[in-house]
């Protein structure tokens, strides 16, 4: 999610994205699962693809389903985003190929890489914007002191992977930006100063009675998340896994609370479908249809790849690669909560 210039809504809510039973699972509950997915792989490498496998399947696909809730499951917005849709794709598939072609395949693997970060670290600046929007006020921390808090443990994360140098990730080669240790050290440094400060800060919050709980929850997983994938986990295919089981399962929920958001007022006639299934009663039947719409489109994937080469380049890395460099194209556009359309639909208000 991109950046939001917003200000702090009103304090009806307490501070939660929708409620409290909600950003439960919202917040510590896709912590814990990403955790605890994490530590199985560790204790037992061998589980690893299985892992991978309910992680891609209930969530990575699903959740690239789910941006086009907000591009093609109804008729206007297939028409004000068609070119996202249809001639996009073809664009970055064709950008993926020369690239992969003329340097090498081990190039696909390191964009993915430096672009996938960017773009975890990127949503979750999103989302902490609009629980500060949701904070009633409680959160005035300035821009400056927020960003630089919440961007340098991730810096020093990807900062960390750069200087570990490993020669293979997600089983391709991998080549990194050569990154001397001093910097990472320096960058260390600032990182955790900036941790003992925030948490002085929200400590004296808390003593005066205006700790602004929700934001301070969705910061502690932000911090753990990235402490956790970038730099307390030594391999760097394992920590990926980490990061990659919140965003997506984050992602997951955020469109659903947008999609009914959306469509609070009830049935559209203009999207009966989208709107049907995104009333607070039809989540499972949201999230079957979602997955069962994903399940099709990669089940057509594998088929289409199976056995196959692409003029010397491997297909299925090509096609999953477009998809998921599309998807970080589409999300820096669609999701700018900065925008008047965004704001009203998650209830806040524009700076």
């Amino acid at each position: 999610m991109a950046e939001a210039a917003i200000t702090a809504s009103t304090d009806a809510d307490n501070g939660w994205l929708r409620n409290r039973t909600f950003d439960t699972i919202f917040v510590p509950g896709i912590v814990l699962l990403a955790l605890i997915s994490g530590l199985v792989v560790i204790i037992r490498p061998d589980w690893f693809k299985w892992v991978l496998f309910a992680d891609l399947w209930l969530l990575g696909y699903h959740h690239v389903i789910a941006t086009y809730t907000r591009l093609a499951f109804d008729a206007n917005s297939l028409r004000q985003y068609r070119f996202i849709v249809f001639v996009l794709p073809v664009i970055v598939f064709g950008a993926t190929f020369i690239l992969a072609w003329s340097v090498g395949i081990w190039v696909i693997a390191t964009v993915y890489l430096y672009w996938q970060w960017f773009h975890y670290t990127r949503q979750s600046w999103g989302i902490s914007r609009v629980y500060q929007a949701k904070s009633g006020g409680l959160v005035n921390d300035s821009k400056i002191s927020s960003m630089l808090c919440f961007y340098l443990l991730p810096v020093w994360g990807i900062l960390h992977r750069s200087w570990q140098a490993p020669s293979e990730f997600l089983f391709v080669e991998l080549r990194v930006v050569a990154v001397p240790e001093m910097l990472v050290n320096i960058v260390g440094v600032c990182a955790i100063l900036s941790l003992v400060y925030w948490a002085v800060q929200r400590f004296i919050a808390w003593q005066a009675g205006r700790l602004p709980v929700a934001h301070t929850c969705y910061m502690l997983s932000h911090f753990t998340i990235f402490s956790a994938g970038y730099l307390l986990i030594e391999d760097i295919t394992q920590g990926w896994l980490i990061i990659n089981i919140w965003h997506n399962a984050q992602y997951i929920l955020f469109v659903w609370i947008f999609n009914g958001n959306r469509y609070k007022k009830g049935i559209d006639a203009n999207a009966t479908f989208l709107s049907t299934i995104s009333q607070p009663k039809n989540f499972l039947r949201y999230m079957l249809c979602c997955v069962s719409i994903s399940s099709m489109v990669y089940l057509g994937i594998i088929v289409l790849t199976n056995n196959q080469l692409f003029v010397g380049v491997p297909l299925a890395i090509l096609i999953y690669q477009t998809i998921n460099f599309h998807h970080y194209i589409v999300d820096s556009l669609i999701w700018k909560v900065r925008k008047k359309p965004m704001q009203e639909t998650l209830d806040l208000d524009r700076a």
